[in-house]
């Protein structure tokens, strides 16, 4: 038996259509018992996306950006989120959006982006699958200042920190953005061990 064989969707409506569309979903699940059960969900239909760290092995340094996030405010973060460079796919291929994406946030011309995982962040209510890539990088391949796209709202500072200070940002709480820990905590193991 599929999970297909288990789900029968019985009404989606729409609940807003802003920036991407909220919609409310009933279902018939069918329980591990064979009992089949209705329930109501509220999904947010975000796009897939993709997000990048690049490193120096060197230098054991990596590259970060630091922006307003609203939600974060919102649940009481007072403070510009530390992330991984990171955006929609906006229906390109992951490695070539992620290379696109970490110029216009970074100001880093990446050359050899690897895929190191694919995650849903939230999966109880967000539909967005992440890529997840990790590039070395070279000061050289700076090509401009990054901050990302004003017409888009983006006003994005560029961070290049030692690999071992933003771990110890993630320990004391600086950094709490899920894409740069899991993200960091990786080439901590697989790069600079």
């Amino acid at each position: 038996m599929t999970i297909s064989d288990r789900v029968r969707i019985k009404d989606v409506r729409v609940l807003s259509d802003n920036w991407t569309p909220l919609k409310n979903t009933t279902f018939e699940y069918r329980r591990a018992n064979g009992e089949w059960q209705t329930q109501h969900r509220e999904t947010y239909e975000r796009d897939n996306a993709a997000a990048v760290l690049p490193y120096n092995r060197a230098r054991r340094t990596v590259i970060l950006v630091r922006q307003f996030r609203l939600p974060a405010y919102i649940r009481g973060y007072d403070d510009l989120l530390i992330e991984a460079a990171a955006g929609v796919l906006d229906d390109a291929a992951p490695e070539v959006r992620i290379r696109a994406e970490a110029e216009e946030e970074t100001g880093y011309r990446l050359h050899d982006v690897h895929k190191v995982f694919e995650a849903f962040m939230s999966p109880g209510a967000i539909t967005e699958k992440l890529h997840f890539f990790v590039a070395e990088y070279e000061p050289e391949m700076r090509v401009s200042d990054g901050g990302g796209l004003e017409h888009e709202g983006e006003d994005i500072e560029v961070l290049e920190l030692s690999i071992d200070e933003a771990l110890a940002m993630i320990a004391d709480g600086r950094i709490i953005d899920a894409k740069a820990i899991m993200l960091l905590q990786y080439v901590a193991l697989q790069v600079f061990r």
